[in-house]
């Protein structure tokens, strides 16, 4: 049996286990030189997106280039229209003589929208038609009847929806402001506007 010198001077000639530290030294050291190309390669990525995106500012008429995250997130949508059928509608004047036929597009926020919309169209439509009946042929033909029609076509387009209402405040009450609401229509044209 051996002494206790004698088992303490065999513990120190054996070896202190070097191979398993050197092992978590080069594992260590890769992961370092791992993480250290992806984020050189994550800024070269980034740097690469700003500077295009800075050419196409420029090449737009030089306007400051938004951050990747703005831009990101204010995707431009390619505008949805919603052709409604020609409308024939006899005109308010004296004799009742004169007749208006109009063709109506209307510009919608995008494609959900536009299956909301053909839900409430025949409401819609009623209303357009109600609305031209009340117009005048020197209504429908002047540049300001036109734009005031295309005015209250959307004032009528939004009352499907909650909106349409411009009731004037009584005097003397508060008025709060209210937040500010997106219809699903956001433009009408007209693609033909003939008077008889």
């Amino acid at each position: 049996m051996a002494t206790k010198p004698e088992a303490v001077e065999a513990e120190a000639a054996k070896p202190a286990k070097p191979a398993k530290s050197k092992k978590m030294l080069i594992i260590i050291i890769a992961a370092v030189v791992v993480l250290a190309l992806g984020a050189g390669g994550a800024y070269f990525y980034i740097s690469k997106q700003r500077a295009a995106a800075a050419a196409a500012a420029e090449e737009d008429g030089g306007e400051a280039a938004a951050p990747a995250a703005a831009s990101h997130d204010a995707k431009k949508t390619p505008p949805v229209y919603l052709p409604m059928d020609n409308l024939v509608v006899n005109l308010a004047d004296e004799g009742g003589e004169r007749v208006a036929q109009v063709g109506i597009t209307l510009q919608v926020r995008d494609a959900h929208a536009s299956d909301n919309v053909k839900l409430y169209m025949p409401t819609i439509r009623s209303g357009v038609l109600m609305l031209l009946s009340q117009r005048t042929a020197a209504e429908m033909l002047s540049a300001e009847g036109k734009q005031k029609l295309i005015d209250d076509i959307l004032l009528e387009a939004s009352r499907p929806y909650g909106g349409g209402s411009e009731a004037e405040p009584e005097p003397g009450k508060k008025v709060r402001k209210k937040a500010k609401v997106e219809y699903p229509v956001v433009g009408v044209l007209f693609s033909s506007l003939i008077v008889q």
